[in-house]
């Protein structure tokens, strides 16, 4: 396994920030962190970086525990935090060169940051300071700083924050890219994110983990308790009609002939029934599934 977190606690004084969690994420996975803000994205990604410590359980990058091989396990993982430190007056080449440099790279790094200024697409702005560059830019230098050391393991704490919708799907565009051959965790509290980068997405709330969806084209929309339909009718009806029909909880009129219903059941076939019943003809309907947005406010609440 790429990444092995398994029983990881750990505590800010009093507060306990992990609480007891476990996951694994294999090689060539792209796995997408999901939480509301302090549900311990960050804190875990720390601790795999080799940059927090814990107090009880396990995690190994590669099959090394991080606390025991801290040299070793940096050289396994490129790291971009959430608030990206650079420095602003150093030319973006010169800034990766001098990281190059730190990771104990000689001969080879005029080379290796070649490579990534055009990976990243840098190139038309390496020769600007850093602080002269837009967001999205200093991303980039961020993901070029990450993959200097040619890393197993890309981990990414919310790597889209504050970028324009340009930038944003850029960004998206090279995580993705990237991830072809790497591990990938990227934290985000924006489904939008998910959808868009990962194939895998596991949900942390309050320190614990509280989903995990090894496929994200197979979680269920549905809930099973509160079906969701919208039904439309050549003819005119009365929403206290629909209202007395079984299993249905809430009618909401659109107009005269359509409808938005909540129900506790499969209702289609009473629909019909009604339609046939009353003379009348069903033009459309459909079972309108849940956002992946309420299925993380379900989960996070």
């Amino acid at each position: 396994m790429s990444i092995s977190i398994i029983n990881l606690s750990k505590k800010y004084g009093e507060q306990t920030v992990l609480n007891n969690i476990s996951f694994e994420i294999g090689e060539g996975e792209v796995v997408g962190f999901l939480g509301p803000n302090g549900a311990g994205k960050t804190t875990t990604m720390k601790i795999l970086a080799g940059s927090l410590g814990y107090e009880t359980g396990s995690a190994k990058i590669c099959g090394l525990e991080v606390a025991e091989n801290q040299l070793k396990t940096s050289a396994l993982v490129g790291y971009l935090p959430e608030q990206n430190p650079q420095y602003a007056d150093m030319y973006v080449k010169e800034y990766l060169l001098f990281v190059a440099e730190t990771y104990g790279l000689k001969k080879e790094k005029d080379q290796r940051v070649n490579e990534l200024i055009d990976k990243v697409g840098l190139r038309p702005e390496f020769k600007k300071k850093i602080g002269q560059l837009s967001k999205g830019y200093r991303q980039r230098v961020g993901l070029a700083q990450a993959l200097i050391p040619n890393p197993k393991v890309l981990i990414l704490d919310e790597p889209t924050t504050g970028l324009d919708p340009n930038q944003l799907e850029e960004i998206r565009s090279l995580i993705r890219e990237i991830g072809k051959d790497k591990t990938v965790l990227l934290s985000t509290h924006i489904m939008q994110e998910i959808k868009a980068i990962c194939n895998r997405v596991i949900i942390i709330n309050k320190g614990e983990i509280v989903a995990d969806y090894p496929d994200i084209s197979n979680i269920n929309l549905f809930d099973e308790n509160n079906l969701h339909f919208e039904v439309e009718f050549a003819e005119t009806v009365k929403p206290e009609d629909l209202r007395n029909l079984g299993n249905i909880t809430t009618v909401k009129a659109i107009s005269g002939t359509h409808f938005a219903l909540i129900a506790s059941a499969d209702i289609r076939g009473t629909i019909f029934d009604f339609a046939v019943k009353t003379n009348n003809k069903i033009l459309t309907i459909n079972r309108i599934e849940r956002s992946m947005e309420e299925v993380f406010r379900e989960l996070t609440n």
